[in-house]
């Protein structure tokens, strides 16, 4: 491994691209996929000026995207959208697509498979579509999508094969939080490129050089951190990029898991998980980020990245127990909300129950293995009738919930006649709510807090019953013995 900080500096132009003396080396990049990872990688690397395409099967993405119209939520998308359309197109022929194309960056889905791995169809499907449309025989193609270790070398000898030629091959992994992507973007902690070939080396420092450098001018919606200069740019093998990936969701992953198993031995012995996890976020060795008790995990990254993990560690003959057991805190955490409302109601049957949140955290509308799903379906198989309301994504939650679920568009009007309130997703606007009128209109007054985001002191004092996820003791500690 090689860390590699790239300052700004004068170079005359390579092979791979034209020079421009404003901006750098200017690329033309084609990235496959219009998800989370391409579609917020294009829209970047086109604010730095390069020319970018992006590329998708999905006629009616690329429509919207042409005018302007980002096929998912996100914070300042479309403003980026709209400030970088001068360096961007969107194609659904790949005849178009591959033009001229000096690097290729593949962005695709790579969902679970029923054992657990990651699914590479799309990714292979991208590739031939790539090899059969491509013009430019010294191309870099990059992995961007979360793969196993050992695609990179299955992609170089299933392009070989196609083309007869051996290409130039390196992965570049994404580590955007959703919610956040365009800044994690423009403004990483670090990027990766995976690869040993010095061209490759080049052609990626050339394409990143103006977000490794911080030279670029920032959006004014999108303002750059304070002390914020280069970005230290880690040189390693396709390997240890591709390995990289997951390690590092693993391992955030556990310290969600942690949080959660520490919270539910306060839950037990009376403390207060917030105290705790404050005393062990100063430890610089430990550090604050992730340490949030509450529900788990969800969404496209987290769970499907540790299953994957675990599930090649297992094809190479090893064990990753604390993987295993990160995953089982996880999938029982969710549940434990509902053991809280039985506790209060003896029985769900009939009960009236309100869910506010239903992606999987708040800043995104997506609902890929959202905890909410799991409870409410747990809630109805109990004989609850369920009301949810989210801010962003009710149409789409409408087409995976069960049909007698109610929707709402109004957070005050899901909560009338409610037996008890479940706050599921943290969203600024359910803080912000008026939960005295709330409190009126509620027939029962049980909050169950499952991400400790509301004001519990306040609660408390309009007349709420609040419990959160280790906030709440259900016993004191036994008084002490003196010998």
């Amino acid at each position: 491994m090689r860390l590699g900080i790239v300052k700004k500096q004068e170079k005359r132009p390579s092979s791979h691209s034209s020079f421009s003396s404003k901006r750098g080396y200017i690329v033309n990049v084609t990235i496959i996929g219009s998800g989370y990872v391409g579609l917020t990688t294009a829209v970047a690397l086109a604010l730095i000026g390069h020319r970018t395409r992006v590329y998708d099967i999905d006629n009616a993405k690329i429509e919207g995207l042409r005018v302007g119209r980002a096929p998912f939520y996100e914070p300042g998308l479309e403003e980026a959208l709209q400030a970088a359309q001068a360096n961007l197109q969107f194609e659904y022929e790949p005849s178009r697509a591959f033009e001229n194309a000096d690097v290729v960056m593949i962005a695709v889905g790579t969902p679970p498979t029923p054992a657990g791995g990651a699914n590479l169809g799309y990714l292979y499907t991208a590739l031939r579509d790539l090899t059969e449309h491509n013009t430019n025989h010294d191309v870099l193609v990059v992995t961007k999508s979360t793969v196993p270790v050992g695609t990179g070398s299955n992609v170089s000898a299933f392009y070989e094969q196609a083309t007869g030629r051996t290409p130039l091959i390196a992965s570049a992994p994404e580590f955007l939080r959703q919610g956040r992507a365009l800044a994690d973007t423009l403004y990483p902690e670090r990027l990766v490129f995976g690869t040993r070939d010095p061209r490759a080396l080049t052609l990626l420092r050339e394409l990143y050089e103006p977000i490794i450098s911080q030279t670029f001018e920032p959006p004014a919606y999108l303002p750059q951190p304070q002390q914020r200069s280069t970005v230290p740019a880690i040189e390693c093998s396709i390997e240890s990029a591709e390995l990289a990936k997951y390690a590092a969701n693993a391992f955030l992953a556990t310290k969600i898991s942690f949080a959660n198993e520490i919270a539910n031995v306060c839950d037990l012995v009376g403390g207060d998980v917030q105290d705790v996890m404050a005393v062990l976020g100063l430890d610089s060795r430990i550090g604050a980020q992730f340490l949030q008790a509450g529900l788990g995990y969800g969404g496209s990254c987290f769970p499907k990245d540790t299953r994957a993990l675990a599930q090649l560690s297992n094809r190479e003959g090893y064990s990753f127990k604390l993987l295993s057991a990160t995953i089982e805190v996880n999938n029982d955490q969710r549940f434990r909300v509902i053991d809280k409302l039985e506790r209060h109601f003896g029985t769900l049957q009939g009960k009236d129950i309100t869910v506010l949140g239903l992606t999987f955290k708040a800043g995104t509308d997506d609902l890929r293995d959202a905890p909410s799903l799991d409870i409410i379906a747990e809630l109805v198989s109990r004989g609850a009738r369920v009301t949810a309301h989210d801010p962003v994504a009710l149409d789409a939650a409408g087409k995976m919930l069960p049909a007698h679920v109610r929707l709402c568009s109004e957070a005050q009007e899901a909560l009338k006649g409610a037996d008890a309130a479940l706050l599921v997703t943290e969203w600024p606007e359910y803080r912000a709510l008026d939960w005295r009128a709330a409190q009126r209109s509620m027939r029962h007054n049980v909050i169950i807090d499952g991400r400790n985001a509301l004001d519990h002191h306040l609660l408390a004092e309009i007349g709420f019953v609040y419990e959160g996820v280790g906030r709440v003791g259900r016993r004191a500690l036994p008084a002490p013995t003196f010998v």
